[in-house]
């Protein structure tokens, strides 16, 4: 794969790729015995407690794997911090090396800062970051990081077409004590391991894409979760340093005629 297409398989694999495929779907989800209630009611308290969080600040350490042309796996790491404050700013930073980008978003306008390339691109955007974040995967390409997560009431689309839930059992993130549960639906599976205590925060997230055999992965670990500290508006504005160019948005058309 190359590093375009894998950049494009950041944004639609990785963080994200749930609710590409759950847009515009109806709401639903098997009822087997696959289904383990005790599962879902763990990703039930999850979602509520995240969608409670007015401001919260969060750390990720993101492993995209690869195949090379000869059929051999590679990891990519990507480091990012999102930064959040409903309803409708957020700021996500991510630096790897492929990807070293600053996201803001301050209720009017969305930003891509590319500070190594010296370049910019802004676009006006809708007045909820859940409104936002829709126009940006769906109109310019653009999946933020944790994306999943962020949207408000999430917990009917991250169950869309689930037709396997289960807690595999215990694991330590960080030194975090969470229940590891496990979700299948149609041609992905998505993992989340989540504090059995205190809060129940997220501090791991792995997505595989089931379509190929050669079931590629994204994982996510979280730390440093936040929800204390305010963050001053102007935390979300974007002001373009000396000798950094104004470029325009990509149109999603573009990259996907490049990428076949």
């Amino acid at each position: 794969m190359s590093q375009l297409n894998l950049k494009r398989s950041l944004g639609l694999l990785s963080l994200g790729v749930l609710m590409v495929w759950a847009a515009g779907a109806s709401p639903v989800w098997a009822e087997t015995s696959a289904v383990d209630p005790a599962a879902v009611e763990i990703l039930k308290r999850m979602t509520d407690c995240l969608g409670t969080l007015k401001q919260f600040s969060v750390k990720t350490q993101n492993t995209i794997e690869d195949l090379t042309e000869s059929g051999h796996r590679v990891d990519y790491d990507v480091s990012a911090t999102v930064t959040v404050s409903r309803p409708n700013k957020l700021k996500a930073q991510r630096k790897g090396d492929l990807i070293d980008q600053t996201f803001y978003y301050n209720g009017k306008t969305l930003t891509l800062d590319n500070p190594s390339d010296k370049v910019y691109a802004s676009q006006p955007a809708p007045a909820t970051i859940e409104g936002m974040l829709t126009f940006a995967r769906s109109s310019l390409g653009l999946v933020i990081p944790a994306a999943d997560l962020i949207y408000r009431n999430n917990f009917k689309l991250l169950m869309q077409n689930v037709t396997l839930a289960t807690v595999i059992g215990k694991e330590f993130i960080g030194g975090v004590r969470c229940d590891h549960l496990l979700f299948s639906r149609p041609g992905v599976d998505f993992q989340v391991c989540v504090a059995d205590s205190g809060e129940p925060l997220p501090y791991k997230y792995v997505v595989t894409d089931t379509s190929t055999c050669a079931l590629i992965s994204i994982s996510t670990v979280m730390s440093d979760w936040n929800a204390a500290s305010a963050v001053d508006d102007a935390f979300f504005n974007f002001v373009p340093p000396k000798g950094v160019k104004e470029i325009s948005f990509m149109p999603l058309k573009v990259h996907e005629k490049t990428d076949r």
